[in-house]
C-alpha cells in the first residue's frame, strides 16, 4: 500500500507514466467510467477548500466510484485526533484524501491508516495533488516537463502548491525559475538553499508590490 504526502513520492518515471495515463484519461473518459466501480473515496477537510474537495469527489465519480466524508472538522471539534479518525474511516472507504490546516497531519493520518492516504495539501508544506495538475497542464501546453524557464509569481512564502511544484520540476533536466514576490513574501530560505541551490537550479528573484500578491 502506499500513499501521497508529496509528490517525491513518486520517481520521474512514475510521473511521467502518471502523467501520461492522466492524459488518456482526459481524451478518453468512456473507456476509464467504469474503473472505480464499488471504491469509495473519504474526503477528510478539516478547513474550507471547495475547488480541492470537489475536484477529487469529481474524479471519483467520474470513474465510477463514490464519494463520503466532511468539510466542517466536527470530529476535531468534538476533540477527536486524526488517527482516531483515519482508523474509522479506513472501515467505511478504499482511499482517502486529507486536507488540513497543520503541517504534518496527513503523515500522521497515514501512520495509522489501513487505506491509502492522499494528502489534499497540509498548511504550508506540500499539496502533491496540485503539483500533479500543474504538471499535467504544463506538460501538455509545452509538450514537455524539462527544459523551462518557468515564473512563480505570488505569495512564495506561505504558497505550499509553489513549494511542492518547485520540488517536483527540479528533477527535470535544464529547469530555470523567475521568482516574483514582495519582500515579504518571498521564498523561503530552506527552499532557496536545501532545493534550488543544493541543486544548483539557476533562479532569479524579482520584487513585485505586495498588492501583486493578493
Amino acid at each position: 500500500m502506499r500513499h501521497l504526502m508529496s509528490p517525491l513520492d513518486f520517481s520521474v518515471e512514475e510521473l511521467d507514466e502518471l502523467l501520461k495515463l492522466a492524459q488518456d484519461i482526459e481524451a478518453h473518459p468512456d473507456k476509464y467510467a467504469h474503473a472505480c466501480d464499488g471504491k469509495k473515496l473519504a474526503t477528510l477537510f478539516y478547513e474550507p477548500s471547495t475547488r480541492t474537495r470537489l475536484s477529487h469527489e469529481a474524479a471519483m465519480m467520474n470513474l465510477g466510484g463514490n464519494v463520503l466524508g466532511f468539510s466542517s472538522a466536527a470530529s476535531a471539534a468534538k476533540g477527536e485526533t486524526v488517527a482516531d479518525t483515519i482508523r474509522v474511516v479506513s472501515c467505511y472507504a478504499d482511499i482517502c484524501a486529507i486536507r488540513h490546516p497543520k503541517e504534518g497531519a496527513p503523515m500522521v493520518a497515514a501512520q495509522h491508516s489501513s487505506i491509502p492516504v492522499i494528502n489534499a495539501g497540509d498548511g504550508g508544506h506540500q499539496h502533491p495533488t496540485q503539483t500533479l495538475t500543474d504538471l499535467l497542464t504544463i506538460r501538455s501546453l509545452k509538450g514537455r516537463l524539462n527544459n523551462l524557464k518557468i515564473g512563480l509569481c505570488g505569495d512564495l512564502k506561505f504558497g505550499r502548491t509553489v513549494h511542492s511544484l518547485i520540488n517536483a520540476l527540479v528533477r527535470y533536466e535544464n529547469i530555470e525559475f523567475v521568482l516574483i514576490s514582495p519582500e515579504e513574501l518571498r521564498l523561503p530560505s530552506y527552499v532557496r538553499k536545501d532545493v534550488l541551490d543544493k541543486k544548483n537550479i539557476p533562479y532569479t528573484e524579482v520584487e513585485s508590490p505586495a498588492h501583486l500578491a493578493l
